[in-house]
């Protein structure tokens, strides 16, 4: 299978050169590898270049954006960059963080579970954090949700869902939109991915009220997005988190804002989100 790569990058020296390195000793090669280096100060450039001279497949884009770190739109609006660039000629396409180190098995460990079911249309390996020595599973979110750090669609599905959302929360959308339109999500537990900066240590206030602006874009409704919001900040030991999350929530509903999936869409993810909350009250 033909694996496009795209990696949004911001000030990653100490890390691109790593993920880059991973990639190039990969048992099955990508065809394309494009670095987006958006904005960055420091040696990002410098370092893939050198790989892109050694290897073909490696592309640079330098783009400027603002320095302000915002979740989802910013990441995304780069991923764009990269793609504007490529031909459609992909079976699979990936957004990448520029802070992972892959197994050499990743690329064509996917390739199989591609290839083997045709109702696939998204697939990962798990992000492991370094904790005193040893590498621990991320655990962040659900099992069967693929981070946003590791994103690999197959071409159909990624076409179908809309490509990817420009806001705070894309990595859940695409998910649901997959499901919507009767594709499959895979998380492949044999696949560890070292994740080297853990994933919100850059988030500010603002970032931290769109998590809620997210749920009201996704059309969540309040008691979803109580129960979500609660869940979340649960997981990450901090209450004032979801008081954050509601006070996101009910500032995108006053401001009217767009939301991210149809009336449909959002009618098929409420029962999906209710069928997850109810299943785990079952005996």
């Amino acid at each position: 299978m033909n694996f496009y790569i795209i990696i949004p990058a911001h000030n990653e020296q100490d890390s691109i050169g790593l993920t880059l390195d991973s990639l190039v000793h990969q048992t099955l090669l990508p065809k394309i590898v494009v670095v987006v280096n958006d904005n960055s100060t420091d040696q990002t450039q410098d370092i893939v270049e050198s790989y892109s001279s050694k290897h073909h497949f490696i592309h640079l884009i330098n783009t400027k954006s603002s320095n302000e770190h915002l979740p989802g739109s910013k990441i995304i609006n780069a991923f764009y960059k990269g793609y504007e660039t490529l031909d459609d000629e992909y079976d699979v396409i990936c957004k990448f963080d520029a802070d992972l180190i892959f197994p050499d098995n990743y690329l064509k460990t996917l390739s199989k579970h591609f290839t083997s079911n045709s109702k696939l249309g998204m697939a990962s390996g798990f992000c492991y954090i370094e904790k005193n020595g040893d590498w621990l599973l991320e655990n962040l979110t659900r099992k069967d949700h693929i981070r946003g750090a590791l994103k690999a669609y197959k071409k159909a599905c990624f076409l179908q869902i809309g490509k990817l959302k420009p806001s705070m929360g894309w990595d859940t959308v695409d998910e649901l939109l997959a499901k919507y339109y009767g594709w499959e999500i895979s998380t492949i537990e044999s696949l560890h991915v070292k994740h080297l900066k853990p994933t919100g240590i850059s988030y500010n206030k603002a970032s931290k009220y769109m998590q809620g602006e997210a749920m009201y874009k996704m059309r969540y409704g309040f008691v979803i997005t109580f129960i979500s919001a609660l869940k979340l900040a649960y997981k990450k030991q901090s209450f004032s988190l979801f008081k954050d999350y509601i006070a996101g929530y009910f500032k995108a509903k006053k401001d009217k804002i767009d939301f991210l999936v149809t009336e449909e869409e959002g009618k098929f993810i409420r029962n999906l989100r209710w069928k997850g909350i109810t299943k785990k009250f079952k005996v």
